[in-house]
Parts: structure tokens; C-alpha cells; sequence
């Protein structure tokens, strides 16, 4: 469920479906909005963060967190992201990483290439780019996959004369 305007202004904001209410686990619940960067704002630079962050501005840079990022509708974000779950509903130019997955919706435009181990794009998503699967949760790896063992060689059937 893609978050709604009206709904930003209201204390802590929840974003997504279901799930209940309590937090699992220490930290800052997944459904609790720790940032803000609005609509009309620009930033350029690095935001290192924790908990959920959302922009609806305009941002230029590098964004590092272990956990969640939305770029909002009307949001224009180019540089180098690297979070644990990325939402994607405005204009993103650049590479991202998402250990945990990438969900792209309407009416976001995206171009660049997108590393995840989980990845949904709904209907109505302009995406320009190359994804990656990896579900390794860290750096991205190169990783082969074992050889098959040698074929055992076959002897013809024997005659008994």
C-alpha cells in the first residue's frame, strides 16, 4: 500500500498493510517514519540513517541504512543507495542495493540497476536498468555453483558367448 500525502502529517506515520500493531524486537518499528525530507525541500549529500526514512523532495548523494528508505511520489532522488528495504514510487536515477528487497510502484520511474534478494513491480512502473538477484544480504558476490560430479563412464552391454 503506497503511503498518501494526507497521511504524512499525522504523527508517526505507518505505511504498508497489515502486520499488527507492537514492535517485534528491539528498535524503531518498520511502520514508524523516523524522517522526513517534503515536498518543495532539496538535500545533496550522504544520509546515513536508522529506522524509516522518506523522501518527497528532491535529493542528490548517497543514502546508507540497514534498514527502510521510500522515495514518494513527486520524490526526484539520483546517487547511490544501499538500505535494507527500498520503496520506490517517485523518480529514482542511480544503483541501489537492498539486502531485503525493492518494491516499485506506481507511478514510479526508475533507471539504473537494482541488486536485491526480492523485487516487485507493479503494473504502470517505468523501469530502465538491470536487476540483479542476490540473496546473500551483503557485498555482492560472484558465486558459481558447484560442479556437477563426473559422469560415470557406461560399459556396453556383454554378449555371453
Amino acid at each position: 500500500m503506497a503511503m498518501r500525502k494526507e497521511d504524512v502529517g499525522q504523527g508517526p506515520t505507518t505505511f504498508g498493510g497489515g502486520g499488527g500493531g507492537g514492535a517485534a524486537g528491539g528498535g524503531a518499528r518498520p511502520s514508524e517514519l523516523n524522517a522526513l525530507l517534503g515536498k518543495g525541500s532539496s538535500f545533496e549529500g550522504k544520509l546515513l540513517f536508522e529506522g524509516s526514512v522518506r523522501i518527497d523532495g528532491k535529493f542528490t548523494g548517497e543514502i546508507v541504512s540497514t534498514d527502510t528508505l521510500i522515495i514518494g511520489e513527486g520524490a526526484d532522488v539520483k546517487g547511490e543507495i544501499q538500505v535494507g528495504s527500498l520503496v520506490i514510487v517517485g523518480d529514482y536515477n542511480g544503483n541501489a542495493k537492498a539486502s531485503k528487497g525493492v518494491e516499485l510502484k506506481a507511478p514510479a520511474k526508475v533507471r539504473g540497476t537494482l541488486i536485491t534478494a526480492s523485487i516487485v513491480i507493479e503494473r504502470g512502473v517505468f523501469f530502465d536498468g538491470n536487476c540483479k538477484m542476490d540473496s546473500s544480504g551483503g557485498a555482492s558476490s560472484t558465486a558459481t555453483p558447484p560442479p556437477l560430479p563426473p559422469a560415470k563412464p557406461r560399459l556396453p552391454p556383454s554378449s555371453a558367448e
